[in-house]
């Protein structure tokens, strides 16, 4: 069976008012933010069908019938329907955080539970069991955060800051250029406070538009000076200088690692995630933050800038973007004018999702058809075994 999903829309204070509007003519006209559309059976914003001319939620349509909905490998293997897609919309930075991997966070969550830590709590680590890796694909400019820089240019950028306060650790970290010193350095950042946290800052941000020896380098000073129109006297404004900045053109994608801390901040593009809602923060935020659990939960790892991108596999036109877990497998189908009537058989053996971001696309299944406009999205149960597309867009289609 196929199902036209009706998807709730996240009103987050980051979102933006328009850019929705823009690329999808989707109405606004309280003007709040609209951050993020949820695409599946999250309890927090779960989607719905119309069946029988009665409105289900997906979570239950699932839950009537698992096996038939997800597949006998997804039931066995997940139980649920393992994957979240999203469309995020951001205008402002969101905060800076880490994804515990699957054990610590099925062992934290376990403990927080123990100790009787509210599930709505402020001081809460662990909302789930699950790990929470991500994917994101740009629709527009997308600017984000992700992984350490190379330590070299860690201590260049640091040199160059001027922050004369920070020379002492940040000699150490030059004389000791290593994963557990690159922890420590880390973990004095997060917790600087008092007067050394205001110098630190005030110097930091002083003439900082003329800061930087490179391209790269005034990147990381310019991103700072916008994070400091948001997030005053916040100790992430120092996350440039630690963590990549990177600008994904439209159609480029990134994977986000387990323990490996990234930010959003700017711009429209798909997310595909773990169906969980484990945060850890690092900065760029008034919430809760535990630097400990924080550090417990991150790999000191560099990565360059150049190795962030997931570069697609292209099989006719078809674009596989590879990730290396198995709640979710992702994947653009571009469909040309020259083929609009043509029909392209699609093979399913578990539930999915398809997400029309371009265009308009016609979904023919064995109990009827669908057409999708951009922004709107379709469910499909795997016993539905086959369907096929045709028309002219692009379609995100979310497997397991």
């Amino acid at each position: 069976m196929l199902y036209r999903l009706q998807n709730p829309i996240q009103n987050y204070a980051w979102g933006s008012t328009t850019a929705l509007t823009k690329l999808f003519g989707i109405s606004n006209e309280s003007g709040e933010p609209q951050a993020e559309i949820w695409m599946g059976a999250h309890p927090n914003g779960c989607s719905a069908i119309n069946t029988d001319g009665n409105e289900l939620l997906l979570s239950d349509l699932i839950s009537n019938n698992p096996e038939k909905v997800l597949g006998e490998r997804v039931c066995r293997t997940f139980g649920e329907l393992p994957y979240l897609l999203k469309i995020l919309a951001a205008d402002k930075p969101l905060s800076i955080q880490v994804h515990p991997e699957k054990s610590r966070a099925g062992a934290g969550f376990a403990r927080e539970n123990q100790l009787g830590i509210a599930l709505n709590s402020s001081q809460r680590n662990y909302k789930d069991a699950n790990h929470k890796p991500e994917l994101v694909y740009a629709l527009t400019p997308y600017l984000a955060m992700n992984a350490f820089r190379p330590i070299a240019e860690i201590i260049d950028l640091f040199e160059q800051s001027g922050c004369t306060t920070l020379a002492e650790p940040v000699a150490d970290l030059k004389a000791n250029p290593d994963a557990s010193h690159l922890r420590d350095f880390f973990r004095f950042i997060l917790t600087l406070a008092g007067e050394q946290k205001q110098d630190a800052l005030k110097q930091l941000l002083t003439n900082i538009t003329e800061k930087g020896s490179s391209v790269v380098y005034r990147q990381a000073f310019a991103t700072i000076a916008m994070l400091a129109e948001h997030y005053p006297g916040d100790v992430g404004l120092f996350s440039p200088l630690l963590l990549n900045v990177i600008e994904l053109a439209p159609g480029e994608a990134m994977f986000l690692d387990a323990e490996t801390p990234h930010a959003y901040l700017h711009g429209t593009g798909v997310e595909i995630m773990a169906n969980s809602d484990n945060v850890l923060r690092a900065g760029l935020t008034p919430k809760h933050m535990d630097v400990e659990e924080l550090i417990a939960n991150t790999r000191f790892v560099p990565i360059p800038a150049s190795e962030l991108l997931t570069r697609p596999e292209h099989d006719g036109n078809v674009s596989r973007f590879p990730v290396p877990v198995n709640d979710f497998k992702f994947e653009i189908i571009t469909l040309p004018p020259s083929d609009a009537t043509e029909r392209q058989s699609i093979f399913v053996d578990s539930a999915e999702i398809v997400l029309c971001i371009a265009g308009s696309v016609n979904v023919h299944g064995p109990d009827g058809q669908l057409t999708l406009a951009a922004s709107e999205s379709a469910f499909v149960e795997a016993c539905t075994l086959q369907y096929q597309l045709s028309g002219c867009g692009q379609l995100v289609r979310i497997t397991v």
